[in-house]
């Protein structure tokens, strides 16, 4: 503690400018430029190919859906659609599009954009790991696993070029807010078409100079792996109410150096704080430092098709030798909950199983039922992204299995695109994943593990889990719903093809001069309710 805080001494925190010397920070209630730490590269721009946290805090600039979410408390609000109408049995949306949504090109945006983007998403060849996002959509699953060929008995369609209908399968009381997530959004088909066809992936269309969005702000500048800006668009629908001219968002990795920033002033907010931190800002800099709530779970994923990972046993041992506990108490540090579940607390009513325990003796016994006797598992490897946090929590990770139960494993750390791409192909044994809600609703996080869904990940396929998700979809009653969705999660919590680790919380430092950034359990901040002000 004593050093941490002589950092101090050397290192001053800085939430406004000090001294003779200007930072960022602290022009930027003049110039309106929001500076923001973005935890690593992103992988890509394209809405139906990217998965990541990084990615969907820069197309929420760049592209905007039908809804957008409230700021505060993340309710539907209209987006691209003025207003909608929802039929009696719950099924049939119509929705208005504004006919001041224009593409920052100019063009108007239409309910033709959408169809178009929706098909995108679903055709097969794209490869997109969402198209589940549309599921719940008449024949979407059917087109997309190539049941049926014919994209017109999909139930979305242009009724005319701004109004959109879509048909449900089944009610579903989380539909408007699945639609503010970024895969939802449009696309724009000129400019697609223009660099390849529709299921082209990794094309020049999503770089500057080509990226046409529809969002309140404009692609200006990429420059890897340093920064990414986006400026005002003025062709948004409501721009006249974005106070912010322009938005940095810069990969940094390294949670030091980011801190670092953060103090020197050359940034307005960060993607984390170092956990050996958290403690001294919270006493120090109450007002500076926040600990938010976070609908997500940090979890390890194993490659079930891989041995020994394909034996229950096995994994079932490694999570019983996991001290969750000690983790968020010695290793995270930042108010972070123990998981017993894959899905965190609802409060909507969904209270998971919370099975899972820490029993190091126990998991002696199953490895042996596994038939490995003590020193006899073979080494294995554990892939994490280039990041302090995962680092640490892998090396505890590491030394509670070599304790507990005697096994050796190595780590790999991987930068973020190179982490993908082994998790994508199965080029791994165990890596180290990260779910945060698309919506409010634990389907979310349990349609992810359905069989062959593209965030799976893991090879792991069970029939009775993937049926239950099928008549919870079906059903028209919450509680019958929650009650299907609680005995998937029990197989699943039984099966453990990932091992829970922590309930997220959301840490990070923000500096007092930004207004309109409202804690929220998606850790949503739409842009056009963000402003710099003295």
């Amino acid at each position: 503690m004593m050093r941490l805080r002589l950092l101090f001494l050397i290192f001053p925190l800085v939430l406004i400018s000090c001294g003779p010397s200007e930072t960022p920070v602290s022009r930027a209630h003049l110039d309106s430029i929001l500076y923001m730490g973005n935890g690593t590269e992103p992988q890509d721009l394209d809405p139906h190919v990217v998965t990541g946290v990084p990615e969907s805090h820069i197309l929420m600039a760049l592209l905007e859906g039908l809804v957008i979410r409230h700021p505060e408390g993340l309710d539907p609000l209209p987006g691209v659609a003025e207003s909608w109408d929802i039929s009696s049995d719950g099924k049939t949306y119509t929705f208005n599009i504004r006919t001041t949504a224009l593409w920052s090109n100019g063009d108007p945006v239409t309910a033709d954009d959408f169809v178009y983007a929706w098909k995108r998403m679903l055709i097969p060849s794209l490869g997109s790991k969402y198209p589940d996002m549309l599921y719940d959509v008449v024949n979407a699953e059917e087109f997309n696993k190539g049941i049926i060929k014919d994209f017109n008995l999909v139930g979305v369609k242009a009724i005319n070029d701004k109004t959109l209908e879509v048909k449900l399968k089944n009610p579903a009381t989380y539909f408007i807010g699945l639609l503010a997530h970024y895969t939802t959004r449009p696309v724009h088909k000129p400019t697609i078409e223009k660099f390849g066809s529709i299921d082209t992936i990794g094309s020049q269309w999503t770089r500057p100079g080509n990226f046409i969005g529809n969002g309140p702000f404009t692609l200006n500048e990429w420059k890897l792996n340093k920064v990414l800006t986006v400026k005002k668009s003025n062709n948004y629908w409501n721009a006249e109410n974005v106070k912010l001219n322009e938005i940095h968002f810069f990969p940094i990795d390294n949670t030091s150096r980011e801190d670092l920033m953060f103090r020197s002033g050359q940034l307005h907010v960060t993607s984390t704080v170092p956990p050996e931190k958290v403690e001294v800002y919270r006493e120090q800099y109450p007002d500076t430092i926040h600990i938010d709530p976070y609908y997500g779970t940090y979890y390890y994923r194993f490659n079930t098709e891989r041995a020994p990972f394909d034996n229950k046993l096995v994994r079932q041992a490694l999570s019983l030798a996991l001290d969750r506990k000690q983790i968020v108490e010695k290793v995270s540090k930042g108010g972070q909950s123990p998981a017993f579940s894959f899905t965190p607390p609802d409060p909507n009513g969904y209270y998971p199983p919370t099975s899972l325990e820490f029993n190091p003796e126990r998991a002696k016994e199953l490895l042996v039922e596994a038939g490995y006797e003590e020193g006899s598992f073979p080494n294995f490897e554990l892939l994490y992204n280039t990041s302090e946090g995962h680092q640490k929590l892998a090396q505890a990770v590491q030394q509670m299995w070599r304790t507990n139960l005697g096994i050796n494993m190595t780590l790999a750390n991987t930068d973020w695109k190179v982490y993908l791409s082994r998790q994508s192909v199965g080029d791994f044994s165990i890596s180290r994943a990260g779910w945060i809600g698309d919506y409010h609703d634990p389907k979310t996080f349990l349609d992810m593990m359905v069989t062959g869904r593209g965030n799976n990940q893991t090879g792991w396929s069970n029939q009775k889990y993937d049926s239950l998700l099928v008549e919870a979809a079906k059903s028209t009653s919450q509680k019958q719903r929650f009650d299907f969705l609680y005995e998937a999660e029990e197989i699943l919590m039984d099966e453990l093809p990932i091992i829970p680790v922590y309930t997220y919380t959301r840490i990070y430092m923000l500096h007092e001069s930004v207004k309109g950034w409202n804690p929220n359990l998606l850790d949503s901040h739409p842009y056009q309710f963000v402003s710099i002000e003295n």
